[in-house]
């Protein structure tokens, strides 16, 4: 008869990171006598990869949470999480639940930060809900309808993706991208040159090298001075992180994520493991930054790291590097720049169809890496890095 205590196991957010790092705790922890309970507020899987599509008017598939983690023993519980208490390590939950953990796996990710520009909380959308994205796509409608204008504030690959769908998906539209920076400029010279002209194909207006400063219910003033007109507005520009941990006092950084060690786990209170967008991690290269790419990687190395630990075993730290910077470009063209383990892009890059069934399986992959976990471990990580990361190890 087993004696040992269960060990309880409590990952917060079911993001790509909490639902990865769920489903391969499941699978490697099955022997053990530990009980998972993931907390998130929807029982849908919102992929946030594809929420420019849902924004453009497309339906995606209905992916459900308990669905996906069907007969790995895992419980499922719908609520927010509002106060983390290290000491007795209990969970509050929004609806007045209160869970206990041994181990901790924080995967909150990120939002859109609209609080710093005035106005783009009242009158920009978003493409962090789903619920928004398709509200936003209803007005767009209606818009496209009259031939009027929508204006995607931020050039990176959100903003690059978003204004491609729309002006693909609608094209009576007059779809204008406003960026700080050059469009594509993570990219090499010839994967951002192809970017510029899928975009002059489809066109979108550029508006480069200037910021917004303000945004009205129907304009955006820029640091020039110009006031653009628009329909509508969508804000792609800046992340930020939930409260949660710094209202906990667990230690993290000036932005909200969580201080890890080199086995990502926190350096105040090594029972809690920070995942995806929630963490700050550092490699022998460089500072990780906010990407699936790199997100589901930490939350399969977590699961891993909390199934040694359980049974005892040494742990090496978390060795990552970046592999690729996939771009849809609407759905009849992708460009996608193959990177060193810095994400700084290297000689190689893929155009067109190819580039568009590659964006696709990239797009695919969590959700059914979540749901075949229970029968096979599907990899999620396309490079550990390499010379650049050696160090780490």
């Amino acid at each position: 008869m087993n004696t040992t205590p269960t060990h309880e196991i409590l990952v917060l957010g079911a993001g790509y990171t909490g639902l990865i790092a769920t489903a391969r705790l499941a699978r490697y922890t099955r022997k053990l006598n530990t009980r998972i309970t993931l907390v998130n507020p929807s029982p849908r899987f919102t992929e946030r990869l594809r929420m420019h599509q849902v924004a453009a008017g497309q339906e995606l598939t209905d992916f459900r949470i308990p669905d996906l983690l069907k007969g790995t023993g895992v419980e499922f519980h719908q609520a927010t999480a509002t106060t983390i208490d290290t000491d007795d390590r209990i969970v509050t939950l929004d609806d007045g639940s209160v869970l206990h953990y041994d181990s901790l796996v924080y995967a909150l990710g990120s939002t859109t930060d609209t609080s710093r520009v005035p106005g783009a909380a009242d009158h920009a959308w978003t493409l962090d809900d789903p619920r928004l994205a398709h509200r936003f796509s209803q007005r767009l409608h209606d818009i496209a309808a009259v031939g009027g204008t929508v204006t995607v504030c931020g050039g990176g690959l959100t903003g690059i993706e978003a204004a491609a769908e729309i002006a693909e998906a609608h094209p009576g539209l007059t779809v204008r991208l406003v960026s700080a920076a050059e469009l594509g400029g993570m990219m090499g010279e010839k994967a951002r040159a192809y970017l510029n002209r899928a975009l002059d194909r489809l066109g979108v207006v550029r508006t480069v090298g200037v910021e917004v400063t303000k945004v009205l219910p129907d304009a955006v003033r820029l640091d020039t001075g110009e006031l653009v007109s628009s329909d509508l507005i969508l804000w792609t520009t800046g992340v930020r992180v939930s409260p949660l941990a710094a209202q906990a006092g667990i230690a993290t950084d000036a932005r909200g994520l969580i201080l890890t060690d080199t086995t990502l786990r926190s350096v105040s209170h090594p029972e809690i493991h920070a995942v995806g967008d929630a963490a700050s991690v550092r490699q022998a290269w460089g500072q990780l930054h906010g990407t699936c790419q790199s997100g589901v990687v930490t939350a399969d190395y977590t699961a891993t790291v909390i199934a040694r630990l359980l049974r005892g075993k040494t742990v090496k730290p978390l060795r990552f590097g970046y592999f690729h910077q996939p771009v849809s470009l609407g759905r009849k063209d992708a460009v996608i720049q193959f990177t060193n383990a810095d994400d700084t892009p290297n000689r190689w890059h893929l155009v067109g169809k190819a580039a568009v069934i590659y964006k696709e399986q990239v797009s695919s992959t969590p959700p059914m890496a979540a749901k075949l976990s229970r029968y096979v471990k599907l990899p999620v990580q396309l490079s550990k890095g390499g010379r650049a990361t050696r160090k780490n190890a």
